[in-house]
Parts: structure tokens; sequence; C-alpha cells
């Protein structure tokens, strides 16, 4: 087998991605008035929920934040300083902007885990479109389980900024430098990253939305 395709993500470009999220998941708690208690386990769903999908449904093995010492700790670290700067989150702007930091912390977030959940897919000698499929879910899942448990529409699911098709454009091109081109993982992983923040950066720039199946408004006028 190719050296490619046994590199492991460095375990930093991991802790990054998952504090990105913790981050996301505790500030959109806060927002909601959950007690420290909720803030800890909507942060832990977000940044965790993606690799335990992909850990407990698809690759069949212990979840890794139960093996590595660091994962708990962190999300845990990261509800503690946001619970203690709660009103300075609070103060520092309107709704509003508050959503357009989350929605930044997710462009950064979804594509370093997609990347992670791909190289642990290829180790597996999963096809290849099932690797990308495994790193969309490792990418989603935190966000659609952070949506759930507060009581939100998952932005997945409602009509948006092409948020999964871009996920996948950026998989693929992930897959196209490190087989086809021979990129090293790690510059690869970064291009990835910077793909889908430019590209989610543009359509909410421009506001390039996808529409309802049905729209039961415009049906009844």
């Amino acid at each position: 087998m190719e050296a490619n395709l046994l590199f492991r993500v460095p375990p930093l470009f991991d802790y990054v991605a998952t504090f990105a999220w913790a981050v996301s998941g505790a500030v959109v708690a806060i927002r909601k008035q959950f007690d420290v208690t909720g803030v800890f386990v909507v942060a832990l769903l977000a940044s965790l929920g993606g690799g335990l999908m992909r850990d407990a449904i698809f690759l069949n093995r212990m979840p890794v934040f139960l093996t590595d010492p660091v994962y708990l700790p962190l999300v845990a670290a990261t509800t503690l300083v946001l619970v203690l700067f709660t009103e300075r989150l609070i103060q520092a702007g309107p709704a509003e902007t508050v959503r357009k930091v989350v929605d930044v912390i997710d462009a950064l977030g979804t594509p370093a885990f997609a990347v992670v959940g791909m190289q642990l897919a290829r180790d597996q000698a999963i096809p290849l479109v099932g690797v990308i499929f495994v790193g969309v879910v490792n990418g989603l899942g935190g966000g659609l389980l952070r949506d759930v448990v507060v009581q939100d529409v998952p932005t997945l699911l409602r009509p948006g900024q092409f948020i999964s098709f871009m996920l996948v454009v950026a998989c693929g091109v992930f897959q196209l430098l490190t087989l086809r081109y021979g990129v090293n993982p790690t510059p690869a992983a970064w291009i990835t990253i910077a793909l889908f923040f430019v590209m989610r950066v543009v359509a909410l720039r421009f506001n390039w939305q996808t529409r309802a199946v049905w729209d039961a408004d415009a049906a009844r006028r």
C-alpha cells in the first residue's frame, strides 16, 4: 500500500477541528439559555457527534474520543471558558452577528472533520464513494446533532447555501489531489478546507440558496 494511504491526520489537526465545533455548539446552547450541563452536552455533540456516527455506524470501532484522553477535557475546557465569559459573549453583538460567527466556525470545522473521516475510511479499504460518504457524515454529523438537540430544524435539511453539495465537492478534491496527483495529505487537507471555506463564504455573500421542493405559501397565492 502506498505511504499516502497509511497517513494519519496529525492529532493537532483533529484537536483544532474539535475545538472549533465545540465553540460552535457552546455558543448556540448559550444563546438558547441552556444551563452549564446543557452547554457541555451540545458542545460535546457538535464537536464529537460526527466522529461518533463515523466510528459506531460505519467503521465499527470504539469511538476515538473515548480512547484519546484529550477530547473530553478539551470540550469541557471550551465549555467552561465560554460559560465564564457568557456576558461578554452576549454583549458582543446581536443574534445575527453570533449566527455569522457560528457559520464561520462551521465553515472551518466541517471540512476538517471530513478530511479526518476520509482518512480513517481509506485505511479500512472502503471504496472511494464510501470514503467520501463517511467524510461527509463526519463533517456534517456534529452540526446535525447540535441542531436537533437545541430543537432547530437542522441546517442540513432546510434550504440553505448548498452545504452538503459543497462538502462533497471538497471531499472529491481531496481524493483527487491525494490519489491522482500524489499530493501529501496534509497540504491537500488545507487546500480542501480553504476551498470549502471560500465556497461557503461566497455562497453567504451572494445569498446562493437551494429552494424548498414545495413552497406551501407560494402555492396558496
